[in-house]
């Protein structure tokens, strides 16, 4: 220090025969660069250490995180340990336990339409796939223009993987996961055999060959090797082969617990003492998919990759009527009731704030593409409108949630017979099927399947049947203090429901009708090798 003083002092000796301006400028320039000297060498100073838990995850945030993104299919409310379920679920609950459980989380009723809004952040009316499901003779698709979450992680230097179901079309090879941002795919349906349908249809115009394919190979060496299996060796693969110099997106998207009701003997055994069979065989198959998630999150430690990664596992709808629970809630997969589209949720990572809490955040899945993407360190400046609010500070902070409302469809095609259920320029058609939840408001109109409340035992299942006229078509619920949705509000608060209809209206100006084409011949794998695939 003395020398430091020493040589800024005999400088400005020099500097005194020169010009004053001179002089005051270098003896400034030389006391500034001492301060950050002495500050930059004394770390034990209070102005050099900062200790807030903030501060670490904001660090932590510098480089971009790896995302795991784990998607169960038809998974019910009251299938996880921490829901109070008697189906063994250790990993999956620790894993929840250690991070933030979303409890006010929201998906769509069926397969393809809660995949669509977790690829784009769009609500599937903007796109044209609001009814039913993309099928295997028909074609249509995710449309092409559509920018997918992992186009926008692979434009930002991620590594980018899809192993298990895929279920966004694929009767043209653009409409495949390598031509949709996926650098690999490994997937395909069926648990042992990875042929559609599977051995206990009945409808005998059904296609039948080969679903499982290995990038844009068919794989024809797995029979017999269960589906979750398969998929977590091949997540586990890629974990131990990623260029640690990149950070990875990994979409593990099981078949599981998807009907038909099968699994390995040894975790049917786990659950002797159920009698039931087909409860038996489903809790068998949520603890199968349970030990896959656990071996899929060791990889990850094993391989140095969980300090930096976000793991999400989410359902893609409720359980079924025939398999699994969505106690104690309405209705089932395939319905807007709550039990049809209120899912399972957890995050867990090092980068949350807050860990070990329940978040009653509203959260849709349409949210997780701008939360990614931001996540990511990118930007979603060039996609189309979206749906989807960034939701991290909402999870990782407890912050408020900047979405106030989900609209969970409108399918003028889901009609009864006889009835028209298009809504025109007038006041928007109670007859169409539809629902919106806005706050703590949710209205549906149209014909629904009235739903029900299935209580399960190990021993059975038992209804509960609703008590509304087959013919009503508009229900008012509060879902905050009647999230079973037992009592209807609608004609004790008019206003409400005309608020929710304008908001429906609205939302149908911005529709683009409907795509369901007809069935086509040429889908048949009879046509290109038993192979499901490409036709056109």
């Amino acid at each position: 220090m003395v020398l430091r003083i020493g040589l800024m002092g005999r400088a400005c000796w020099v500097l005194l025969h020169r010009r004053v301006g001179l002089f005051i400028v270098f003896c400034t320039v030389l006391l500034v660069l001492w301060q950050l000297s002495s500050l930059l060498t004394d770390v034990d100073s209070p102005r050099f250490v900062k200790s807030s838990r903030s501060d670490t995850v904001a660090n932590k945030r510098k480089s971009k995180p790896h995302i795991v993104f784990i998607l169960a299919d038809d998974y019910g409310w009251n299938d996880i340990g921490y829901h109070g379920s008697f189906i063994q679920t250790p990993n999956l609950d620790r894993l929840a336990s250690e991070g933030v459980k979303l409890e006010n989380y929201y998906v769509q009723p069926i397969c393809s339409p809660s995949r669509e809004q977790l690829m784009t952040g769009r609500y599937q009316i903007h796109y044209g796939l609001q009814h039913s499901v993309i099928t295997h003779d028909r074609p249509h698709g995710l449309p092409l223009d559509e920018v997918t979450l992992p186009q926008k992680l692979k434009d930002n230097g991620y590594s980018t993987h899809l192993v298990g179901k895929w279920h966004l079309g694929f009767f043209r090879r653009e409409y495949l996961p390598l031509r949709r941002g996926f650098d690999t795919f490994y997937g395909g349906e069926d648990y042992w055999s990875h042929r559609r349908p599977n051995i206990y249809s009945t409808d005998a115009s059904e296609y039948h060959g080969l679903d499982l394919r290995d990038q844009d190979k068919p794989v024809l060496d797995q029979n017999g090797t269960y589906s979750t299996h398969l998929f977590q060796r091949k997540a586990i693969d890629i974990i131990a082969h990623h260029d640690r110099n990149k950070p990875m997106f990994l979409y593990l998207s099981f078949q599981a617990v998807h009907a038909p009701l099968q699994v390995p003997d040894e975790y049917v055994e786990k659950y002797k003492d159920v009698q039931h069979i087909l409860i038996k065989k489903y809790a068998a198959m949520v603890t199968a998919m349970d030990e896959a998630v656990g071996n899929v999150t060791d990889a990850l430690k094993d391989s140095g990759l969980w300090d930096n990664t976000v793991l999400i596992f989410s359902t893609d709808n409720g359980a079924r009527r025939s398999a699994g629970s969505n106690w104690p809630l309405r209705g089932w997969k395939n319905t807007l009731w709550e039990g049809g589209i209120r899912g399972v949720c957890f995050v867990t990572s090092n980068l949350l704030e807050r860990k070990g809490t329940k978040s009653d955040a509203l959260i849709h899945i349409s949210d997780w593409f701008p939360t990614l993407i931001y996540l990511s360190h990118g930007s979603t400046h060039d996609t189309k409108p979206l749906d989807g609010f960034d939701v991290w500070d909402s999870i990782s902070t407890g912050a408020k949630s900047p979405r106030e409302e989900i609209l969970l469809n409108i399918d003028p095609l889901k009609c009864k017979m006889g009835f028209t259920c298009a809504s025109g320029g007038g006041n928007f058609n109670t007859l169409t099927y539809a629902a919106i939840r806005s706050r703590d408001w949710k209205l549906l109109t149209g014909f629904q399947d009235q739903g029900g409340w299935k209580h399960r035992k190990t021993s059975g299942n038992h209804f509960e049947k609703p008590t509304d006229s087959p013919n009503k078509h508009l229900w008012l619920f509060n879902i905050k203090n009647d999230p079973q949705e037992r009592t209807d509000l609608s004609e004790k608060y008019p206003d409400v429901v005309q608020d929710l209809l304008m908001k429906l209206k609205t939302y149908n100006r911005t529709a683009v009708p409907p795509f369901w084409p007809p069935r086509d011949l040429r889908a048949n794998p009879a046509l290109h090798g038993d192979v499901f695939g490409p036709w056109l």
